[in-house]
């Protein structure tokens, strides 16, 4: 994962600590005790409570064949049986494979396909979805009502003996956003992933007195640990699971649960800081507001502190490692109009032109990075990692930035071909090719296009092979069992797309058309 020298600069520097998340756990349960931990609805469960449930539940899924090593596919959405099932699976040292509930039966089946999966872990149904039967073949093991599955609520056994892994092991894959094809897998070991949220916790000023509402999806690399619910763990603090993140469901509880802290993306920002003069909660616990996922413009972050009566945070990070905050302690231009700078003193950054030579100071360039938890490559990616990765370690961000005299970002664009959809990743190529298979598209190129609310939609150019309207694309696409955030908002037909000088299709000037509307 990290060259030995990189490995020991960072242990002895304190960075990693030798501990496992299934360790992390067991000390804050000892230390935490009777504490509450994790909320959700009319269930609350202390901090030596979810140690013990791990346990069990790691006793369970070794019975139903789970070993160390193994990879299972965990899609929940937000309910407490979440923290059993990775925490169990990190006592056992098996890998969770952290899908989206918004995920739907081509991404499940690619990655229990690429990650060999064990088994499948998911709900019964969630927000109208059967969610019981995308694992396809693969074990299942289901929340709720298991039809023809294994409920989870049977394999909470007497706890057994563990082999667990060792801190430097793979604890988890996660998913990249990707640019191309469906999303690699990231994977992070138990060190380098605890050193994030521990410094993180810091930098957010958790305690026990904190209060942290989850209302993005908590397998999110950002609500589980920047600092997210494993930071709000680590500190003592209370984890509040929202099922919705709507202002009336976030808000309630909000006032219900005093909640000092909480995450959201831009959109969901802008929507919550509208929605504020007109709602009838007392959001006054509430202190700070975490803002990520997509750049937060100047403008909208402003109007936070007013709306919401809190500070607001921006952060910028990636699944692959770099996390950026701007501090609480920041001034306003700064907290407004950069993403933060990195956690750790070892966080190497350089902004680099089309040929990897650095930029001038303050001129926009090429983010690339390398840390104490910044990874190496992905998981069983050789030839993507060629491209990703630079000889010396250093990863390819794929996002265009400037840095200030003070160290901080500030976020400029893609220079990948994806679009950020609120937060929410698409990659092109993916969508490109689902396109392709419908039997009237000639020729198919997906860009982004400009949108107040969620920073960026999807248009899909389309040459077509005869008459066919853009819904009838749009519902092919979903039809295929592709999350719905990945859809193409628009469709547009052309008679042709305009080409580079090397004849590829050129997206920038089919982005261009939108920018200049």
């Amino acid at each position: 994962m990290w060259p030995e020298d990189a490995a020991a600069r960072y242990r002895e520097k304190g960075y990693w600590l030798g501990e496992t998340l299934g360790d992390f756990l067991r000390a804050r349960a000892a230390r935490f005790g009777a504490r509450t931990a994790v909320v959700d609805g009319a269930r609350r469960t202390s901090y030596a409570e979810l140690d013990a449930r791990a346990d069990r539940l790691a006793a369970g899924l070794v019975r139903f064949g789970i070993a160390r090593g193994d990879r299972v596919v965990v899609q929940l959405p937000n309910v407490l049986e979440f923290f059993d099932v990775v925490f169990a699976l990190f006592r056992i040292g098996a890998l969770p494979v952290f899908a989206l509930p918004v995920h739907r039966a081509t991404e499940i089946g690619y990655f229990c396909a690429h990650a060999e999966a064990r088994a499948f872990v998911t709900v019964d149904s969630h927000e109208g979805f059967d969610h019981r039967d995308l694992g396809g073949g693969v074990p299942t093991i289901v929340v709720g009502e298991p039809g023809p599955h294994t409920a989870l609520a049977d394999l909470y056994d007497e706890p057994v003996p563990l082999d667990g892994p060792a801190a430097g092991d793979l604890a988890f894959l996660q998913l990249s956003g990707g640019s191309t094809g469906v999303p690699k897998l990231i994977p992070r070991t138990h060190d380098d992933y605890l050193y994030s949220v521990r410094a993180s916790a810091d930098i957010c000023g958790l305690t026990t007195d904190s209060v942290y509402l989850v209302a993005l999806p908590v397998a999110h690399n950002y609500p589980l640990s920047s600092p997210g619910v494993l930071g709000a763990l680590h500190a003592g603090s209370r984890i509040v699971l929202a099922p919705r993140a709507d202002p009336d469901t976030a808000f309630g509880l909000i006032e219900r649960e005093r909640v000092t802290i909480t995450g959201v993306v831009p959109p969901l920002a802008i929507i919550w800081t509208d929605s504020a003069a007109r709602a009838d909660y007392d959001l006054s616990s509430l202190e700070v507001l975490q803002v990520g996922g997509a750049k937060f413009s100047a403008e909208a972050a402003r109007r936070v502190g007013p709306a919401l009566g809190c500070a607001v945070q921006q952060v910028f990070g990636m699944a692959e490692g770099l996390v950026n905050y701007t501090r609480l302690d920041d001034p306003e231009d700064i907290v407004t109009g950069t993403q933060g700078r990195p956690i750790s003193p070892d966080d190497e950054l350089r902004v680099v032109d089309e040929d990897d030579e650095p930029v001038w100071p303050g001129e926009v360039g090429h983010l690339l990075t390398r840390g104490p938890y910044t990874i190496r490559g992905y998981y069983r990616a050789d030839a993507h990692n060629a491209r990703a990765f630079t000889r010396d370690g250093f990863y390819r961000t794929g996002d265009l930035v400037r840095l200030t005299d003070g160290g901080y970002v500030v976020v400029e664009g893609r220079d990948k071909d994806q679009i950020n959809r609120g937060g929410e990743k698409v990659a092109a190529e993916e969508v490109e090719n689902l396109l392709l298979a419908h039997p009237a598209v000639l020729d198919a190129a997906v860009v982004a296009m400009p949108d107040p609310l969620l920073g960026e939609r999807s248009c899909a150019y389309v040459i077509a092979r005869e008459p066919v309207r853009g819904a009838v694309l749009r519902a092919h696409v979903r039809d295929q069992g592709l999350a719905a955030f990945k859809v193409p908002d628009r469709v547009e037909f052309l008679d042709a797309f305009p080409l580079t000088p090397v004849g590829k299709v050129d997206k920038k000037a089919l982005r261009l058309r939108w920018e200049d509307a």
